[in-house]
């Protein structure tokens, strides 16, 4: 069984929101991350980036059937490629940003 660090929307409130809410609470995970990514502090990222990740795997879970997954699959893989990989798809934090900033006024 997966051990989620975030219990409660795990446990259903995270499909009650709307995909931008979802995507803002995310992006909030990335902003995070990449904060401090910029402060060389790599345990501190690795725990917001976590977090980012997981909030996205509940998003495709509960978007399923009701949306084409595979964006949100590309951004879990580019997400994943920046945090811990070797960045192959060339991002940076203000691209990251901007995927989820686009949902601030779709709120």
């Amino acid at each position: 069984m997966i051990e989620y660090q975030h219990k409660e929307l795990a446990s259903g409130r995270w499909s009650q929101m709307s995909l931008a809410e979802q995507m803002l609470n995310i992006g909030s995970e990335v902003s995070r991350a990449n904060r401090w990514k910029s402060k060389k502090n790599i345990e501190q990222c690795h725990r917001a980036a976590d977090r980012a990740l997981e909030l996205l795997s509940l998003t495709i879970d509960t978007q399923r059937g009701k949306h084409d997954l595979g964006e949100f699959c590309r951004l879990y893989e580019v997400l994943a490629d920046y945090y811990y990989g070797n960045n192959v798809y060339q991002t940076n934090p203000d691209k990251l940003q901007r995927s989820f900033d686009i949902f601030y006024n779709a709120k």
